[in-house]
């Protein structure tokens, strides 16, 4: 019952962290809202597991990005009946800075995306990512680096306020 109000308690206050993780990592709210409900989901039913965690946000983190990886691996994800034909797309970027960096993030491969986000959104070490993203140190800052500059190339002269480099 202990374990259930804790579970419960993190849940609770998590949800909106993760969902802003989720958001800039697919770029639409209701599939990052899913994105949000299959990794609780999952933390929920392993429950069981979760007395061995050491650290449940870093759990939910690794979850929420294997989710949302594993969701671009599917080919059919990519396709969507529509009664009509959706309105026209929003182009490249725009004024606000805020949708011209999600806009230009959609671009990115995912994992490239995952490093991006859980290194400049999460605040992540380099190690601490590789670790969440079971890859090398060396391949995070590849994606870093190669992820920045892509975003400077995608993004307008005026928002390069993404100083950072790929430490």
């Amino acid at each position: 019952m202990r374990q259930e109000q804790e579970l419960h308690d993190y849940v609770t206050a998590r949800r909106p962290a993760l969902f802003r993780s989720a958001f800039l990592l697919c770029g639409d709210r209701d599939e990052a809202d899913d994105l949000v409900q299959a990794t609780l989901v999952k933390l929920i039913l392993g429950a069981r597991r979760l007395r061995r965690i050491d650290s449940l946000d870093a759990y939910a983190r690794k979850t929420l990005v294997n989710t949302f990886i594993a969701s671009r691996r599917r080919f059919w994800w990519r396709e969507h009946a529509y009664g009509e034909l959706p309105e026209t797309p929003l182009p490249a970027y725009d004024a606000d800075t805020g949708v011209a960096v999600r806009a230009a993030l959609a671009v990115l491969s995912p994992k490239q995306r995952a490093v991006l986000v859980l290194r400049y959104w999460e605040d992540l070490s380099v190690a601490a990512t590789a670790d969440l993203l079971g890859l090398p140190e060396s391949t995070v800052r590849s994606h870093s680096a190669r992820g920045i500059a892509a975003l400077r190339g995608l993004l307008p002269s005026d928002t390069h306020e993404l100083q950072g480099d790929a430490r």
